[in-house]
């Protein structure tokens, strides 16, 4: 505002100066000098003035300028600030979004090892189950042995006709001693209407296969005794009697002591391969309350203990038709699923093994009957020896 006061206090003045020049020009004369100290005084003041009043616009220009330039830096360096800031909170910003995402995935990545620990270390309950029964079958199939050696240790003497057997004291003995069992144990309903025996309730199961290999396992010791009988009637039911004195010293007698061994050696193998039938199926091994559980959801006669064949069987049966086996397998992951396969490959590895073992027992049978048959084709059965019993004198 004062800027435009002064110039226009200037600009009066300079045409006020104009106007009076030609005045001053009229009343003096063309190219007379001007010495009238009053008007000099006075131009000299409006000059005064003009020049300082331009001075003074000069200065409020510069002033003003210098201000303008202050403001504008001012400006720009608040805008270079406020920039500054922005890149510093952007930068803030992104490390925290950077730190959150890293400790977000380092989470994740520590939940995918967690759960790769779990699957690598942590045992399932079908791999502690498959556990369980491979621990029977072993346990078992060495009870089975011990079994199978009892059985065999009754079994050979008598067929051998050893002392203290029925066969020692005659052929006749050993009969009436088998007859007596089976009326003792198995009377039939028609033998008991002849008054021979009381009516049992294991009618005739010494000649009855099941008695044998129907039950996988035997429930009481009744069952196993009823297999051996039937096995001892099947190979073996009247062993002859013993060589004994002079049938033994005699040459006849011992030609027929030779043929004697020979017959023992067939009924012992014999004997044995069924001998070892019922060993298998004989309980020697406790069950778990899973395993129990197994009997009952596939419906069989609830036990306490197992067989060797039991236990197998219901390896078996577990991975064929378990349900609660066939959920789990749904949930076990890749390693799990890796151990049981394995697991089953074991367990197939073991039943070709005891099949092996079988083929060899069927080996050695029909190498006896070959054999017993090429004797009997190239020479004559050899009877037994009669005792001499000398006629006294009169």
């Amino acid at each position: 505002m004062a800027i435009r006061k002064t110039f226009l206090l200037t600009s009066s003045l300079i045409i006020s100066g104009m106007l009076l020049a030609p005045q001053a020009s009229a009343l003096f004369g063309a190219g007379d000098v001007v010495t009238d100290p009053g008007l000099y005084s006075v131009m000299n003041t409006v000059q005064g003035a003009v020049t300082e009043a331009i001075q003074n616009m000069a200065n409020s220009i510069v002033s003003r300028i210098t201000g303008l330039e202050t403001s504008v830096n001012q400006v720009l360096r608040d805008g270079f600030t406020q920039n500054a800031n922005y890149y510093k909170a952007q930068i803030g910003a992104q490390e925290q979004i950077a730190d959150a995402s890293n400790t977000a995935m380092a989470q994740y990545q520590r939940s995918i090892r967690n759960a790769q620990i779990r699957d690598q270390f942590v045992t399932t309950p079908e791999a502690c189950q498959a556990l369980d029964g491979g621990q029977a079958i072993t346990v078992a199939a060495g009870q089975s042995w011990k079994v199978s050696q009892a059985i065999e240790a009754g079994t050979d003497p008598r067929g051998e006709a050893a002392p203290g057997t029925p066969a020692w004291e005659g052929q006749g003995q050993a009969m009436q001693a088998i007859t007596q069992l089976h009326m003792s144990r198995y009377c039939s309903q028609a033998e008991a209407q002849t008054g021979l025996c009381a009516a049992s309730q294991r009618e005739n199961a010494d000649q009855r296969v099941a008695s044998l290999i129907e039950p996988s396992s035997y429930a009481t010791q009744q069952d196993i005794d009823a297999a051996i009988d039937y096995s001892t009637n099947l190979i073996q039911p009247v062993p002859p009697g013993a060589l004994r004195g002079d049938q033994l010293t005699s040459t006849a007698g011992q030609d027929a002591w030779a043929t004697r061994r020979g017959y023992n050696a067939a009924m012992s193998l014999a004997r044995g391969v069924l001998s070892k039938i019922i060993s298998s199926r004989t309980p020697s091994v406790q069950l778990t309350a899973t395993q129990q559980q197994q009997l009952k959801d596939l419906g069989l006669p609830e036990a306490q203990t197992m067989s060797w064949y039991g236990i197998l069987e219901l390896e078996a049966t577990r991975r064929a038709g378990d349900l609660n086996w066939a959920r789990g397998l749904q949930r076990m992951p890749e390693k799990d699923v890796l151990i049981e396969i394995a697991t089953e490959m074991a367990l197939a590895n073991y039943i070709q093994l005891q099949n092996f073992s079988v083929g060899q027992q069927k080996a050695a049978l029909e190498a006896a009957l070959l054999a017993h048959t090429v004797q009997a084709e190239r020479r004559p059965a050899i009877t037994m020896p009669v005792p001499q019993v000398a006629s006294g004198g009169g």
